[in-house]
């Protein structure tokens, strides 16, 4: 078949990678793309967001599967625009994908089926909200309402914070039609984990189980960021534990959907906060995490393209779903200066050392040789011929192996033969999966 992936980031990478490698993909495009999605797939010179376009260039070239890879353009109705052509798209429809677009949409959808979550409620009114917070118990949080791009969760230890937290979305429009609403929940304690699943509207079929490592800094200390690496699977969470999810979580979740008259396809990302035996829904989102899917494309071991195929024509039931059982890590190599300002155009050395060069260090070869190593590019362009940065994100290292241990060690020993003035990357990564199996 033809596949189209839509999205330029290290998750999209990722996913055509993977996408290459499916028995069943005779030719692969994808739109905006990278340096690195341009050695395997067909680049579209077409914005995600350009979905008149996108449905154009479907209908014309006969693709027969588009996925979609960021939020936005699936919380702008792409799928439902794709459909009306009679195109087939991987992904939620727009009144679905408000699962991830409206924090309130969602925290509804758990209350009517009975998903557990954090208490909450919602405000559009500042003086409404600095009322409520007056009688909160701290920490709690306050998270805008819309897509803010990982930005728009503050957790508030005093009255101070929420009160500066509540200005700055709804009087100070910092994240714009995003915190025109904002959701003041409980702080939740415990250890997250992230789970997905591939839905079809009325089944689903789980894909792994990660955690992921969101501060800049180790031991997680630092501002948030969109993600700084993840591992799979998660020591002491087994296959109980995801049929657990599954039976709390998703199944519910699609029922109450699909009684709403906007049955979810595409694949569900789960956040949780477990503590002890209970478990709570931080948040879901609907498209694969970054860089979570490029740690969980390194364990997929069935045809993606097919799989996909079957949740979209309702069919996931009869779609074969396997995962490696070895363990992968995605570590995240970033810009100086990330989360906030940095530059860009930064040249960039080491990569083609792990793209078929040989490294000359034998200690650095010894651990290559345990370990598959792939590096997915994120924020990267080509300039005057040389590979340069072009965001905060920039690569990301991942690694897989029969042990947590020596993936570890692999993608490290790999991230440091790249190099580029002001990199930074966390050194801990999977430090509790680690700790798990010493």
């Amino acid at each position: 078949m033809k596949v189209m992936v839509i999205g330029k980031g290290g998750r999209e990478h990722a996913l055509c990678w993977r996408l290459s490698q499916s028995p069943s993909v005779r030719d692969l495009f994808c739109t905006s793309g990278n340096p690195g999605i341009d050695q395997i797939a067909q680049p579209v010179a077409i914005a995600p967001t350009g979905i008149p376009a996108l449905a154009g260039f479907a209908a014309e070239n006969r693709i027969d599967l588009t996925v979609v890879g960021p939020e936005e353009p699936l919380s702008l109705g792409i799928v439902d625009q794709f459909e009306a052509r009679g195109l087939k798209i991987f992904g939620p429809s727009r009144a679905a994908a408000q699962l991830e677009a409206s924090k309130t949409f969602a925290k509804n959808v758990m209350d009517k089926a009975g998903v557990p979550t954090a208490r909450f409620e919602s405000f559009t009114d500042p003086a409404a909200a600095r009322r409520r917070v007056q009688s909160c118990t701290y920490p709690m949080v306050i998270k805008a309402d819309g897509l803010a791009l990982g930005k728009g969760v503050t957790v508030c230890h005093d009255h101070a914070t929420a009160i500066a937290a509540i200005a700055e979305a709804l009087e100070a429009n910092r994240f714009g039609e995003a915190g025109r609403q904002i959701v003041i929940e409980e702080f939740l304690t415990g250890e997250e984990v992230s789970f997905f699943a591939l839905c079809d509207g009325d089944r689903a079929a789980p894909i792994g189980l990660l955690q992921d490592h969101k501060t800049i800094f180790d031991r997680d200390q630092g501002p948030n960021t969109g993600g700084m690496g993840a591992y799979s699977p998660v020591p002491g969470f087994d296959a109980a534990f995801e049929q657990r999810v599954m039976r709390e979580v998703v199944d519910p979740t699609l029922a109450t959907m699909r009684a709403m008259g906007m049955p979810y396809k595409g694949v569900l990302y789960v956040g949780l906060m477990v503590d002890g035996d209970r478990i709570n829904v931080l948040e879901f989102n609907v498209r694969f995490g970054d860089p979570e899917c490029q740690a969980l494309m390194m364990r997929f071991s069935s045809d993606l393209a097919e799989a996909m195929l079957s949740a979209v024509e309702g069919k996931i039931d009869q779609a074969a779903v396997r995962l490696s059982p070895k363990s992968a890590i995605a570590i995240v190599i970033a810009s100086g200066g990330y989360p906030g300002e940095h530059r860009k155009g930064i040249a960039i050395k080491g990569v083609d050392r792990l793209e078929g060069g040989q490294p000359s260090d034998l200690k650095v070869q010894w651990a290559l040789d345990q370990v598959r190593v792939k590096v997915f590019h994120a924020g990267t362009a080509m300039r005057d011929g040389l590979l340069v940065t072009d965001g905060g994100r920039v690569l990301t290292v991942t690694a897989m192996a029969d042990s947590l241990r020596k993936a570890v060690a692999g993608a490290y020993q790999a991230a440091d033969l790249i190099e580029f003035e002001g990199r930074q990357l966390r050194r801990d990564i999977a430090y509790r999966g680690l700790a798990r199996t010493q």
